[in-house]
């Protein structure tokens, strides 16, 4: 009798697949963003760490699906399909609205007992407990959502000059401006991993007191880093952000490997 073909997990889309990977990386899109935004990103990391871009519904291959619009939900779903790839040491990266959800599935996990995660790294996003400073946008009338979504410059020309293909993706970006906008957040105990913020010098949306205070969500390190750009400045410094990235989760890697060699020649720890 022969096994069952696997089902394929329709959150994750692997560039590179890798059975055995050093690291996994999972990268949580922005509002109105796909997989594919990190499908280059395969390419320029170290082959050890492997890129698994988180699809929603809603996007991509699961364009027929209907989006979600709040994130606890999206989480709660998340956490589970994620659950089998969760065997490496892996890392989390969310830009905007896949910043909150990067940051709320850490604390699912860690509600759950789940371990391995290296390092947060959260862009373009306000620090989760710092309230917004403008009024949500998600339901506004269609013209003036449309000059909102130009003026954050996240979305082709062509495609804000479509009018059918505007069409086919208002639903998914009210959807996911609803995600990041009705988002509330509780108190919790800072997570007990590093947390880096990345943030653009041109971004008006979010400043820098907003990713300096990530660092109440940490115990652990924490840094800002600081590019040129605007809001997507993901797109433009994608090589240097990468570079941040991979040097951060292998250092951090290596240092858990030295730390788990000397407490195995210490061995463990006696009373007087």
């Amino acid at each position: 009798m022969s096994g069952a073909t696997p089902r394929p997990n329709l959150w994750l889309v692997r560039p590179k697949p890798n059975p055995r990977p050093l690291i996994r990386l999972f990268c949580f899109p922005y509002a109105g963003g796909t997989a594919a935004a990190f499908r280059t990103w395969a390419e320029e990391l170290p082959a050890s760490i492997e890129v698994c871009a988180v699809q929603p519904p809603g996007r991509g291959g699961r364009f027929r699906e209907a989006p979600f619009n709040n994130v606890k939900p999206l989480v709660q779903e998340a956490a589970s399909a994620l659950l089998p790839y969760l065997d490496r040491p892996f890392g989390f990266f969310g830009h905007s609205m896949g910043a909150i959800i990067a940051f709320e599935m850490a604390r699912q996990l860690r509600r759950k007992k789940i371990g391995g995660l290296l390092q947060l790294f959260v862009s373009g996003r306000r620090a989760a407990q710092r309230p917004a400073r403008r009024p949500p946008t998600f339901d506004l009338p269609e013209a003036e959502f449309l000059e909102h979504l130009q003026h954050l410059n996240g979305t082709p020309k062509e495609v804000l000059e479509h009018p059918q293909l505007m069409g086919l993706m208002l639903p998914l970006l009210r959807a996911d401006f609803a995600v990041s906008q009705t988002y509330v957040y509780a108190e919790e105990p800072p997570l007990n991993c590093p947390i880096t913020s990345f943030g653009g010098a041109e971004d008006d949306e979010v400043n820098h007191e907003d990713l300096e205070a990530w660092r109440e969500q940490t115990g652990a390190s924490f840094s800002v880093r600081i590019f040129p750009g605007g809001h997507f400045f993901l797109q433009t410094s994608q090589t240097e952000l990468l570079s941040i990235i991979s040097a951060d989760l292998l250092n951090r890697v290596a240092g858990k490997g030295a730390e788990s060699s000397a407490q195995q020649k210490s061995g463990p720890c006696s009373g007087p």
